[in-house]
């Protein structure tokens, strides 16, 4: 039986592989696979995460999940590698190595510090009170893989995927507001989540995250931005995230008041002083944006080179 190899040139004179490489990189058609692709790595894995055995004869200080969130958060990368490599034909610039420690830490400084902002104000206003140390092995105690892998997969998908895919469409002005609608939508699930939650997921946190991706076009800052604030609000203030049911943390906490200001079951993200400290922050990064000129326009209003395809 005759068998044909195709080389590269084969494969550029063939119709059918250079409409089947078109039509995958069409930038709806690569939003809808990765889309699919991501979630079901993200979700696959957590759910083994959950029959995943414990101990493992590993060290105690270190939560066994953490070795299952490093497998899925490899996948993802293979995934998200991938396809920008094989279909895409681009340089996966928005997860490049160089400068990836210190975009991390000024990420992990920004959630940490900004969600530590809203206690003190909180606190300010007699709303939030520390009662004292509740053990500090909570803030290793309960961290799972999801702990990390969440922020990871997520940035990845909301932020590297919708956000940079319709910004090349349409802009970054209407990547910014669709890639947040969906943001918020995707968390109206979670147990305990309210209206006003989603909402606040939706206009003031998933700015919040696109805007460093707006500013230094890379991913790291808001990886890390959004891992050091889920972490902050639940191992060190024992607060609830994103409407699941608060874990302890280092400190034993008190948060009453009006559930406007509270957020009620939706943890201090879904307050309204949360939401004032996160919307300054946006805004200023936005200024800081708009002044470099790094809002990228709608592509029918500027000059696109095409590349040459090269399967």
């Amino acid at each position: 039986m005759d068998s044909k190899i195709y080389t590269n040139a084969d494969a550029q004179r063939d119709p059918r592989i250079l409409r089947l490489f078109r039509f995958m990189r069409n930038p709806f058609v690569s939003l809808l696979v990765l889309n699919n692709l991501l979630l079901y790595v993200h979700w696959s894995g957590n759910a083994y995460m959950l029959t995943f055995p414990s101990g493992l004869g590993m060290p105690l200080f270190i939560p066994s999940g953490l070795f299952t969130g490093a497998f899925i958060i490899a996948n993802l990368l293979l995934v998200y590698w991938s396809y920008a490599h094989f279909l895409e034909r681009r340089e996966v610039s928005e997860l490049a190595l160089p400068g990836l420690g210190r975009e991390l830490v000024i990420g992990l400084l920004l959630g940490f510090g900004l969600f530590t902002t809203c206690v003190l104000i909180d606190m300010a206003l007699g709303l939030y009170r520390i009662e004292g140390i509740d053990r500090w092995q909570n803030l290793v105690a309960g961290v799972t893989g999801g702990t990390f892998t969440t922020p990871f997969g997520e940035e990845l998908l909301f932020r590297g995927v919708w956000f940079r895919i319709l910004e090349g469409v349409f802009g970054g002005w209407v990547a910014l507001v669709v890639s947040s609608l969906w943001f918020g939508y995707v968390h109206a699930g979670n147990t305990g989540e309210t209206f006003a939650g989603v909402a606040s997921i939706a206009f003031v946190y998933g700015p919040l995250l696109a805007v460093p991706f707006m500013v230094s076009r890379r991913l790291w800052i808001g990886i890390g931005l959004h891992g050091a604030w889920n972490y902050t609000m639940g191992k060190v203030f024992s607060g609830a995230i994103s409407g699941n049911s608060a874990s302890p943390g280092l400190f034993k906490t008190t948060f009453q008041g009006p559930e406007l200001l509270t957020g009620g079951s939706a943890g201090m993200e879904g307050s309204l002083i949360a939401m004032l400290v996160s919307l300054a922050f946006t805004a200023v990064m936005l200024i800081l944006a708009v002044r470099r000129g790094l809002i990228v326009p709608p592509s029918w209003s500027r000059k696109i080179t095409r590349p040459q395809l090269d399967v």
